[in-house]
């Protein structure tokens, strides 16, 4: 282990799980190598965590919604756990509920622990080798982590993947956010510029209706308090917001602030969809950083991805990764205070 490492746990395996702490920029970052998971993050001024996490490893393996990892090799929903690529049919692993795939399985990347290929005061770099037949995935994948704080208030996070098979790749960052010391944040005001959303199931599956925000709930292109659209509206989002049918150039897509504490959050991505997650079914029955109580809303995620069921919508953003061929993901999210 080099400097900023410490033993943070070990798997049943006898594995051992590393924490890397980086700084930079007015931010203190804490990184597992189990998931490539934002354990910690903490901006000076601010006494509160920014994230939600838990202090010990068996509260990761044993209760965490994805707390800070990265999920995948497909993050969000397949309906069904169905698709085809080339004209051949995959069958995924259905671990939601059993009717549709979710962030790559029980055992997706998001629950393997990486390998650190390099790290430095302010930047870490984790590799995992995501192999063919996990969850029914063609093609082995090589995936590769950058968490780096290079100055005023920002975590950047850049993934890249490439695969030896045509297979579905779709990576994001799955921080809850919190960004005062309250039970909940739907006390936090949001703006996010997007025009259309994609309405869901009953199994939160795309319908792949592409729908204006305009005149709905989802309308959240001038800043909107949480709480009003939650308890108001009765919205509890789980929704993908359409930002553009491709990747692009790294663009302003959403701000957060929280009016108690004055901090924002300004969120830039390449990324064709971001998902609001506001963090319904949070609830976990052990204690997280700082000893705190977790309940309903105590976080939001706004996860930078390819929308939901791409593989099976011809209308939607590409997430099949071929041969040859490099994904490259970047996202931004800016703390300041004041």
């Amino acid at each position: 282990m080099g400097a900023g490492n410490e033993i943070f746990g070990r798997l049943e395996s006898g594995e051992t799980v590393e924490r890397i702490t980086i700084t930079g920029g007015g931010l203190t970052a804490q990184v597992l190598t189990w998931g490539a998971v934002i354990q910690d993050l903490r901006l000076t001024g601010h006494d509160a965590p920014l994230v939600l996490g838990f202090e010990d490893l068996p509260s990761y393996l044993a209760h965490s919604p994805y707390f800070g990892a990265t999920p995948g090799r497909c993050a969000n929903r397949i309906g069904g756990g169905r698709f085809a690529v080339d004209g051949t049919e995959y069958q995924l692993e259905c671990n939601e509920r059993g009717v549709s795939h979710l962030h790559g399985g029980s055992d997706g990347i998001g629950r393997q622990n990486w390998h650190i290929a390099d790290h430095g005061s302010d930047f870490v770099t984790l590799t995992l080798a995501d192999p063919a037949g996990r969850a029914g995935y063609p093609g082995t994948c090589a995936i590769t982590c950058t968490y780096r704080l290079p100055g005023d208030g920002v975590l950047s996070v850049a993934y890249q993947a490439t695969t030896d098979a045509p297979t579905p790749v779709n990576l994001c960052q799955h921080s809850y956010f919190i960004l005062d010391d309250t039970a909940d944040a739907l006390g936090h005001e949001i703006r996010l510029r997007a025009e259309h959303y994609l309405p869901v199931d009953e199994n939160l599956i795309p319908t792949g209706e592409i729908r204006s925000v305009a005149g709905t709930p989802f309308d959240l292109r001038d800043w909107t308090p949480l709480r009003r659209q939650t308890e108001e509206a009765g919205v509890a989002f789980d929704h993908n917001f359409c930002l553009s049918p491709e990747r692009q150039q790294k663009r302003t897509v959403a701000e957060v602030r929280s009016p108690l504490s004055g901090i924002s959050l300004e969120v830039l991505t390449t990324e064709p969809g971001v998902q609001l997650y506001t963090g319904a079914k949070v609830g976990p029955p052990v204690p997280g950083l700082d000893g705190r109580r977790y309940g309903a809303f105590a976080g939001f995620c706004l996860e930078t991805q390819v929308w939901p069921d791409a593989v099976n919508h011809a209308g939607f953003p590409n997430a099949i990764l071929r041969p040859g061929e490099t994904l490259r993901q970047e996202t931004d999210y800016v703390f300041r205070k004041g």
